[in-house]
């Protein structure tokens, strides 16, 4: 079931990015600044989650709870960097940073996830490094940077799945691309994400799980 709306949500995002190509530029330019990056809506106006039956305004609340119960713990550490340390926050994106499966495919720029935009502008502010790692192909990733732009993510880095990466499981590609930010030497001092495939393989110092309800969000 995971596999299937990781897929649903690359091939979205494919059909989004090869849309846009189809814009005259200047629509195309004008894109991102159509939508404001203000905090979303009381309601969403669609998506995968609409037609799974997950409640957008239930799903706000329960992102809420587990950013604001992790936050403390990831000021604090930011706080106690060291000199010379090279802190870092890794992000998911689908579900995660951005509302992808509140939102209809041809949304765009998808809005972002409040709190945990609000958390990775602090960390920013504060001398963290902020990275994306996404299970999207390699095709949407100039599409992919300017919506996080668009809506105010801070973006040191993006990471999208080349070609063989697609053949490999997420898990794993996620874990390698962890240890690949730590050889820079980066300190990830947390990881933040909706599904385990995003959290589990180590290289980080936190772990925030998002709800996936039971894998339903991609």
């Amino acid at each position: 079931m995971l596999a299937a709306h990781r897929a649903r949500a690359a091939a979205a995002a494919v059909v989004a990015a090869t849309a846009l190509t189809l814009l005259p530029a200047t629509a195309a330019e004008a894109a991102p600044a159509a939508a404001p990056a203000a905090a979303p809506a009381a309601s969403a106006p669609g998506g995968n989650a609409a037609i799974l039956g997950i409640d957008y305004a239930t799903w706000q609340r329960d992102v809420a709870a587990v950013v604001d119960a992790a936050r403390p713990a990831i000021e604090q550490r930011i706080a106690a960097s060291p000199a010379g340390e090279k802190p870092a926050i890794v992000l998911d994106i689908d579900n995660s940073s951005l509302e992808t499966d509140f939102h209809w495919f041809w949304t765009f720029p998808t809005p972002a996830i409040e709190k945990v935009r609000a958390l990775t502008r602090y960390a920013s502010d504060r001398g963290v490094a902020i990275f994306f790692v996404t299970a999207r192909p390699g095709i949407v990733y100039s599409l992919t940077e300017r919506n996080l732009k668009a809506v105010g993510y801070p973006v040191d880095g993006l990471y999208v799945r080349d070609l063989p990466a697609l053949f490999e499981q997420v898990s794993a590609y996620k874990t390698a691309k962890r240890a690949e930010i730590e050889a820079r030497g980066y300190t990830i001092i947390a990881n933040i994400g909706n599904n385990e495939s995003d959290l589990v393989g180590g290289h980080a110092e936190r772990t925030v799980k998002l709800p996936d309800y039971g894998g339903k969000l991609s």
